[in-house]
């Protein structure tokens, strides 16, 4: 899936710096890339550590100080490994508009819309722009191998999930509009979004209270929605799973022989060239 695919080298420079950092930034089998790694996902649980001590308002009064320089100091090394990654391979703006890159955005562009605005009346603003920091957690998906499979099956349920879905706001408007009719506003069900508010509640078997019927047809329906809640949460939960174990599946039938020319790894166990850029493969290690 190219959305989660790596990147591509330049070749015209694939044997200068930018093909060392190109191999300690994206591959993962070297000790240098190893030790780059390890110093990233240290730095996104510090920084998001951070971010959240840093929202104790005691805490913030006494250190506030030395939150603005630890914050700051992360942002100017996740901004390097951003640069980094863009000036490494091939196709810059394809990285830069892939999750990774996005991911990557968001968690070093908060501070410096934060640092651009000015006035006490903004102060909401950038309270917002402070919380999106913790975005950077997701960084971490990155250094988890598992993570990739995890997002592969995902993305190929999701036509299935979105039916899903579209069915479930079906059925809630369908029994918003009814409750609505039925218990009517005296009731609490003063139009029909907050009725398909209560719709939801109820398929979700969370059962807030703060909506109830009161009318025998009312709490029939209620009845049936419940039953129908019940029937329909394991849906995704089944959808999501058998596409897991296929994807599973067919990851074991690859190795992780990477290329010399653009480091693309998980070709077929009997490949002979690269499927992304054709150069021939290393030969597999013996078992």
């Amino acid at each position: 899936m190219r959305l989660f695919s790596t990147p591509q080298l330049n070749p015209a420079r694939e044997d200068g710096w930018r093909r060392r950092w190109f191999d300690i930034i994206y591959r993962t089998d070297t000790p240098p890339s190893r030790g780059f790694d390890l110093l990233l996902v240290v730095a996104i649980l510090a920084s998001v550590l951070v971010v959240m001590i840093d929202s104790v308002q005691r805490i913030h009064l006494d250190w506030a100080r030395w939150f603005y320089v630890a914050e700051w100091a992360f942002t100017l090394l996740f901004t390097a490994e951003y640069v980094l990654r863009l000036v490494v391979v091939r196709r810059p703006l394809r990285y830069a508009f892939s999750i990774w890159g996005i991911i990557d955005v968001l968690a070093i562009l908060p501070t410096y819309i934060s640092f651009f605005v000015p006035g006490a009346q903004s102060l909401l603003v950038v309270r917002v722009l402070r919380l999106l920091r913790v975005f950077r957690i997701l960084k971490l998906t990155r250094y988890i191998e598992e993570s990739g499979v995890l997002m592969l099956a995902l993305w190929r349920s999701r036509r299935k999930i979105l039916l899903f879905l579209s069915l479930v706001v079906t059925i809630a408007i369908i029994a918003g509009a009814l409750m609505y009719v039925v218990e009517g506003p005296q009731h609490g069900f003063s139009n029909i979004p907050a009725s398909m508010y209560w719709a939801v509640v109820t398929m979700a078997t969370v059962g807030f209270g703060d909506i109830v019927p009161h009318t025998t047809l009312g709490r029939f329906i209620t009845s049936v929605l419940i039953l129908i809640g019940y029937s329909i949460l394991a849906v995704p939960t089944g959808i999501y799973t058998a596409e897991l174990a296929g994807t599973m599946l067919r990851e074991r039938g690859r190795d992780n022989r990477g290329c010399v020319i653009c480091g693309h790894e998980g070709h077929e166990l009997k490949a002979r060239y690269c499927n992304r850029c054709g150069h021939e493969l290393p030969e597999p290690l013996d078992p």
